[in-house]
């Protein structure tokens, strides 16, 4: 007898090669279900490095030239004006000071100091009070400025001293007398620089072959500033 033409035999073979292609199909959807998965993963991680880099460009420009300043702070010369400013007090405000000895300044004598002189004095600016003198200091980025009022004789006399641009620059590098918002900004900057690094390093070992230096490269940007910490700089 004839297997080939037996009609179970052809059914056999039949459901064989319908459960092969199934195999193969799912097999094709599982590949192509990973190579896609893939390159969403991919296209995500390249999409965290573009927009990372987007908000931190400009502020890592301006980190970089500041660093560079704040290295060659010695060589780079301030331009340094001081202006200051003698005035007297009206004998209503003297009178209302008098009965004042702790706590910011009153808003009467902030908005006299605004109109007069053009002089802001935030509230958050806390005095030094003595029984005959308040005494300010008033910092800023790029500068310093203090401000003393005689309760005696209502003198009042400030005194700002600016450094000039790059000083006042240098000051936002450091975060030095900035304020909250800019302190809250350094924090978002230096997350987005986190994921543009480590965004970039992903990117770097899925492109790594075709790329032979590119380990070398990262090797030498991770040795060379510890070569330098451990031979030449010393406690």
């Amino acid at each position: 007898m004839n297997l080939k033409s037996c009609p179970m035999h052809s059914e056999s073979a039949h459901e064989k090669g319908q459960i092969q292609q199934a195999f193969s199909a799912n097999g094709g959807i599982t590949a192509m279900a990973s190579k896609l998965s893939g390159k969403l993963i991919l296209g995500t991680i390249r999409q965290w490095h573009w927009v990372s880099s987007a908000i931190s460009l400009f502020a890592m420009l301006l980190f970089a030239f500041t660093g560079f300043t704040l290295n060659h702070a010695a060589d780079i010369s301030a331009d340094i004006q001081v202006v200051t400013i003698e005035a007297e007090l009206p004998q209503e405000l003297i009178a209302s000071l008098a009965e004042i000895q702790e706590g910011p300044l009153p808003v009467p004598l902030r908005r006299w100091l605004r109109q007069h002189h053009d002089l802001h004095v935030s509230a958050t600016v806390t005095p030094e009070w003595s029984e005959d003198e308040i005494y300010l200091q008033i910092p800023r980025p790029g500068g310093d400025a203090w401000m003393s009022i005689d309760l005696m004789s209502g003198e009042l006399l400030y005194e700002l001293t600016q450094r000039g641009a790059i000083a006042y620059l240098n000051d936002l590098h450091k975060g030095r007398n900035t304020g909250q918002a800019w302190f809250w900004f350094i924090d978002v900057f230096a997350i987005a620089c986190v994921v543009f690094c480590v965004t970039g390093l992903i990117l770097l070992y899925r492109q790594a072959n075709p790329r032979p230096s590119t380990w070398p490269m990262v090797g030498l940007g991770v040795v060379v500033p510890l070569l330098l910490i451990i031979l030449f700089v010393h406690p």
